[in-house]
């Protein structure tokens, strides 16, 4: 249970459900892609997008657990539309051909929910040689990002209807590197630090966020881009830390959000109107929220766009 629901501006609270911020709403007609949508908010995310009426394509690393998730929601909601894809973020040829599929399926695509990411891993390197977290929480969703853009773009001009881009991101941004993003560490194993190099990847999201949104004002683009803290959520993606895992599987499903509750920010930057032409802003319990100073650098996000761009040629 979730004891401290003050509502915001919006109406919503940290208590408020994915359900409750998208009651009301009709989704029909959109697409949306949501990474990691096997387990935790992922899951929670496209089974809401899904009853609201949202054509659903949940990319996973996991087929055998995105097969049972569709059967899952459809067994729920006969009448939605869900279908799952391969997609590893921590491969960018896995991304690239996650991409090539879905663009060459003539799909349209409405919201892009860059939700999937690890927590606090060992140092490991990806398969592209960056450390895995990096890897997977940021550079994996850049260039999917990248790489769906046209067609979001084609979609906004044909339905004349706003593309969404949501980023999950985490308040673990704000304990990162003195640095904020160790441009020339990155695969620096010596002085690698779990927790310190999640909070990094998640400094990225919002960075990313910010610099996709400007850019796509400054085009005249109607797609905006804006990233979020779902809470604190008793999920898997503690289960690299043993005393976390443990604290997370008792106490903490009492004192921490449920899956449903973390899934609502998420929702409410994909679907409600409330946020239509909202960029490039940072958003906890479905309220506007303010990011550290680093997460609202407009010069460093520019550094890491250019960094990024790099990695992914």
């Amino acid at each position: 249970m979730w004891w401290f629901g003050r509502k915001g501006a919006s109406g919503f609270s940290s208590s408020s459900t994915a359900e409750e911020v998208t009651h009301g709403i009709d989704g029909s007609g959109l697409t949306a892609i949501v990474t990691g949508a096997s387990n935790g908010i992922g899951k929670e995310t496209a089974r809401v997008l899904a009853l609201r009426g949202v054509n659903v394509v949940m990319a996973v690393r996991n087929m055998a657990a995105g097969r049972d998730v569709r059967e899952e929601i459809v067994k729920e909601i006969p009448s939605a539309k869900v279908d799952a894809m391969e997609l590893d973020l921590s491969s960018m040829v896995s991304v690239r051909k996650f991409a090539s599929n879905f663009n060459s399926s003539g799909h349209a695509l409405n919201i892009l929910i860059n939700n999937a990411g690890i927590m606090a891993t060992p140092f490991i390197l990806s398969k592209d040689n960056i450390e895995l977290q990096f890897a997977t929480n940021h550079i994996g969703h850049f260039l999917l990002t990248n790489l769906l853009l046209d067609n979001m773009k084609k979609t906004a001009r044909k339905s004349s209807r706003e593309g969404r881009i949501v980023n999950v991101s985490s308040e673990a941004h704000r304990w990162t590197y003195n640095e904020g993003i160790r441009f020339d560490k990155i695969n620096d194993k010596s002085e690698y630090h779990g927790y310190k190099a999640y909070g990094q990847s998640k400094l990225a999201n919002i960075l990313h966020s910010n610099e996709l949104a400007r850019q796509l004002k400054e085009d005249g683009v109607n797609i905006t881009a804006n990233s979020l803290h779902p809470g604190v959520i008793a999920t898997n993606l503690f289960q690299h830390n043993i005393i976390s895992s443990g604290f997370m599987a008792g106490v903490g499903k009492l004192l921490f959000k449920s899956v449903q509750q973390g899934a609502a920010t998420t929702c409410y930057l994909a679907l409600h109107p409330q946020v239509k032409g909202v960029r490039g802003e940072y958003f906890s319990d479905s309220n506007l929220a303010k990011a550290s100073s680093k997460g609202k650098d407009v010069e460093l996000a520019k550094k890491l766009w250019d960094f990024s761009m790099n990695l992914v040629k």
